[in-house]
């Protein structure tokens, strides 16, 4: 009986074993399914990762050449130190920051950085830890590399400006994306992640898009610890667009020379060719070496630079040129009186308008510099009479102004190639203000504004335009630094691994100028005012050169009132003009900050210029000798 008992109990036990056996097997088949099944891909590509790993490589930027073929910005290889995300997953970063900080000189506070950013990107990626890696990083990476397998030096390229501080403001310089423009969508889309280095400023930011090569990549087998031990395949990066400029350099070095010469070391000089709209010479001081940002962000003696440029009160990372708003003064005076021809103001048969030294409206007089009669118009710019253009601009009234303001494209950007410019303010952008708080638009501001003062702030870049076209028919280009960008072969086969199709080269967009209406005997009759400044013992008069015949206007622009105009409030000199007078190739304006009249000190600025591109031409140098004296 009891032999039967544990007979009946044995079945039951070995039945038991059977379903608890089959439900395991069961949860394992099922298990296995998932892992090898639903989620096969997903861990065979995990594996494949931890085995085989691809390692970017940087495609270089670009080179910025100028007119002539001349490097102005150029890539050049470094050693980096980079950091891979992959193995610091499994630490306390932490722990790394002193070791990083001590070992490669390094601010504890960018390592931080450095290590957040990196957490935030998908496994296997790496970024650069420091560039311009030395002798004693390199060591010290390779002497820790057992301790520290996330950390590799790479030989990469890095952007170099060999000529410093000389056309900062117009090439820029790079640096990584920020977290700000990884929020924007359209940034999303073009893939860019953190890390990634862009244009900040200048040719480089405007152009990014074609200076920016596409990166390659080695595929290679790593060991558990991430450590290469050996290659599968290279895909070589597609370099970005060579980019030749319209900046012709040794006219540029000599504004350079003119603008560091000047008293206050403050101002810009731009000369351009009136035919095209090509920017010769773009220079703005005081500037800044864009070399810091690329070799300096991250250590603490580069740190310290960048931060005193931003904190400098004279603003060296600000581009006169196209960002600084000035008085015009009597440069104001030029596109005004073309503007008076166009609407029948004045005429060229009949020009004269009473100067009277000066003009009284209510109880406010405002002089005049001379007593110079009833002149006609091209004696009355020659000698910059004042109380002329009181006159003339009272009979235009300020609906003339506004006018004028809209067909010189006074209330527009130039639409040069560089970002961030500014647009002058003029009546037309004052108006509804002025409305609001007086009530009305009075006479007084209209006699202040005919010669460019109280409600007129122009940018340099926007007179240059404005004033060169009187000499070419009235021709106004759209100024421009881009002549033309190269093509760049293709990478790889269609279709294979990596492959990048070809970048066609092309050239600027917007070639076709806006016409300011003229006729020839208007042209005529302006540029015979502007050849007086300077030939004609006008105010310019002191600049003047034999053999080269230039055509400009004085400006002298007031800060402060009178009384309070010293020092630090000193006039603005400006000087606009272009040359040949009456065929011009070269068209320059000059803008001296508070150093007073602008026959004494913007023209000797711009008449530098034109002496450079009169040797470039072949001048005689005895032609040159006499010009000097």
């Amino acid at each position: 009986m009891k032999l039967n008992d544990y007979t009946q109990n044995l079945s039951l036990r070995i039945g038991s074993i059977h379903v608890i056996a089959f439900i395991l097997l069961s949860i394992l088949g099922v298990r296995l399914y998932y892992l090898q099944i639903v989620k096969g891909e997903y861990y065979s590509e995990k594996a494949e990762n931890q085995r085989i790993r691809m390692i970017p490589i940087p495609a270089p930027r670009g080179a910025i050449f100028d007119r002539n073929g001349k490097i102005l910005v150029d890539s050049r290889p470094t050693y980096n130190v980079t950091l891979s995300n992959e193995p610091i997953k499994k630490i306390n970063v932490n722990d790394r920051i002193d070791e990083y900080a001590e070992g490669l000189n390094l601010e504890p506070q960018f390592v931080v950085e450095r290590l957040n950013l990196i957490k935030k990107q998908p496994e296997f990626e790496m970024m650069v830890l420091k560039e311009n890696a030395t002798i004693q990083d390199i060591s010290w990476v390779e002497s820790h590399y057992l301790e520290y397998p996330e950390l590799r030096v790479e030989l990469q390229p890095q952007r170099f400006y060999p000529h410093g501080p000389i056309l900062a403001h117009v090439l820029g310089y790079v640096g990584e994306i920020s977290p700000k423009q990884l929020e924007k969508p359209e940034i999303i889309e073009k893939g860019f992640r953190p890390g990634d280095i862009v244009g900040k400023g200048g040719l480089e930011q405007y152009y990014d898009e074609y200076l920016r090569g596409k990166p390659g990549y080695r595929k290679v087998i790593v060991d558990s610890r991430g450590r290469v031990q050996s290659e599968i395949e290279v895909v070589p990066p597609q370099a970005g667009q060579d980019l030749i400029s319209t900046i012709d350099l040794d006219l540029q070095i000599a504004a350079e020379e003119k603008l560091s010469a000047s008293v206050t070391k403050r101002g810009t000089i731009i000369a351009t060719d009136p035919n095209s709209g090509e920017i010769l010479v773009m220079a703005s001081q005081p500037s800044y070496d864009p070399n810091v940002f690329i070799q300096g962000s991250s250590n603490p003696e580069g740190r310290k630079q960048i931060a005193a440029y931003w904190q400098d009160e004279s603003r060296p990372l600000y581009n006169r040129a196209i960002q600084g708003r000035y008085p015009p003064g009597s440069t104001w005076k030029i596109p005004e009186s073309m503007a008076a021809l166009q609407q029948g103001v004045i005429t060229v048969k009949d020009s004269n308008v009473v100067c009277g030294g000066g003009i009284t409206i209510g109880s406010k007089f405002t002089r005049c510099m001379g007593s110079h009669g009833s002149p006609p118009l091209s004696y009355a710019i020659t000698k910059s009479c004042d109380g002329y253009y009181y006159r003339l601009a009272l009979k235009m009234k300020i609906e003339g102004l506004i006018e004028m303001i809209e067909m010189f494209d006074f209330d527009k950007r130039t639409g040069v190639d560089l970002p961030n410019e500014k647009v002058t303010q003029t009546p037309k952008s004052w108006m509804p203000y002025i409305l609001k708080t007086e009530g009305k638009w009075s006479d007084i501001r209209t006699v202040y504004a005919s010669i460019g003062q109280d409600t007129v702030v122009a940018t340099p870049i926007s007179m240059l335009r404005a004033v060169a076209s009187i000499g070419v028919k009235g021709k106004m280009y759209v100024p421009h630094f881009l002549k033309e960008f190269k093509p760049v072969g293709p990478i790889g086969e269609p279709g294979g691994s990596g492959y990048a199709p070809e970048r066609i080269g092309f050239g600027f967009q917007r070639p076709e100028p806006k016409i300011i209406p003229m006729t020839a005997d208007q042209e005529d009759l302006m540029v015979k005012g502007m050849w007086g400044v300077v030939n004609g013992g006008g105010t310019g008069a002191g600049i003047r050169i034999p053999n080269f015949e230039i055509a400009g206007k004085t400006g002298t622009a007031q800060v402060a009132e009178l009384g309070k105009d010293v020092g630090a409030n000193k006039d603005h000199a400006w000087f606009v003009s272009f040359a040949p007078a009456f065929k011009p190739e070269i068209a320059v304006i000059a803008l001296i900050e508070n150093v007073g009249f602008g026959g004494s000190h913007a023209a000797p600025a711009a008449k530098g210029v034109y002496e450079a591109y009169m040797l470039k031409k072949g001048i005689p140098h005895e032609i040159q000798e006499i010009a000097k004296k």
